[in-house]
């Protein structure tokens, strides 16, 4: 008996097989077929979707306590840094009124967003969704969240590129934070990886000193974060020592970042620089100067 029913199964599956090679009318039974048996293969994934959902339900829970953990030790953390930076602020407007001082603007920036990154490995370069309509100019400094990620290299109306610090082509003056010594920083073409220039062997420069810009080159403000000091090797027959550095700009992860623009009005842009504006009064007093000094002095004068 269990022999005849094999049998007889095969003849119905090599049947079915071919009517379903020969007729096209079975892709209609198909059809059919495929409908009435949904609901079926729904029940019998049911247990392992509420599993699955379930895991990822408290997953996603787990991870959003972590992360609401993070974010309150993170708020502490910078609620009593803005405390700090309060008083701070309060003495250095006090020092400035007894130096009688000028008081440092707000730097005026704009949002924008990156729209790709540059394909060739050997050019640091990303667009972003600013442009020439959005006041955006050549030279324009860019930073993210950490520090300062580059400057604007080519403009279109509605877009920018932006020339990464980290390209090999790309170098500004910075300064050691700790004690206000001066140099230059190089890109590598490394995103994780900068060269600061011509160290003197004996330059007191540290492993974990902050470098921020100078402002000496009129193109970016000046106390900007840009890099932390990762390596310092000295060689007894160099002159110079080699310093390497690390970006603080998460350049590989930052999807959002600032275009600062100089303050107004003590500073305009004249071809990307930021440069102060001089009072007319002072440049006549030059120019009177100026041509006192050059003015021949006779010998009864003398």
């Amino acid at each position: 008996m269990p022999g005849y029913r094999m049998f007889l199964c095969a003849v119905v599956a090599g049947a079915l097989m071919f009517v379903d090679t020969h007729f096209t009318r079975m892709e209609l039974v198909r059809a059919q077929l495929s409908t009435l048996v949904a609901p079926i293969q729904r029940v019998v994934s049911l247990p392992s979707d509420i599993l699955n959902w379930g895991a990822l339900a408290l997953s996603d829970q787990r991870a959003l306590v972590e992360e609401n953990a993070r974010l309150r030790e993170q708020l502490l953390t910078l609620s009593h840094r803005v405390q700090r930076m309060a008083s701070l602020t309060a003495e250095n407007v006090r020092l400035r009124e007894l130096l009688d001082a000028a008081q440092e603007r707000d730097v005026p920036y704009l949002t924008a967003e990156l729209l790709s990154l540059d394909p060739d490995p050997f050019t640091h370069q990303m667009v972003i969704d600013r442009g020439r309509r959005d006041g955006v100019y050549a030279g324009q400094p860019v930073m993210d969240s950490s520090g300062l990620a580059g400057q604007v290299s080519e403009l279109s109306a509605y877009s920018s590129r932006v020339l990464l610090v980290t390209d090999a082509s790309h170098a500004l003056p910075v300064q050691v934070n700790r004690n206000g010594l001066r140099f230059i920083i190089q890109g590598t073409g490394s995103y994780d990886a900068l060269k600061v220039l011509h160290v003197p062997d004996t330059a007191d420069i540290r492993v974990g000193d902050l470098l921020v810009s100078s402002g000496l080159a009129g193109r970016f403000p000046v106390g900007y974060p840009v890099a932390r000091v990762t390596e310092v090797g000295h060689d007894p027959g160099e002159p110079f020592a080699a310093v390497k550095a690390e970006p603080v700009a998460r350049l590989q992860r930052s999807r959002h970042f600032l275009l600062l623009f100089p303050p107004e009005p003590a500073l305009n842009v004249v071809e990307g620089r930021w440069e102060p504006e001089l009072d007319p009064l002072a440049i006549e007093a030059a120019v009177q100067l100026g041509a006192l000094l050059s003015t021949p002095v006779s010998e009864e004068e003398r």
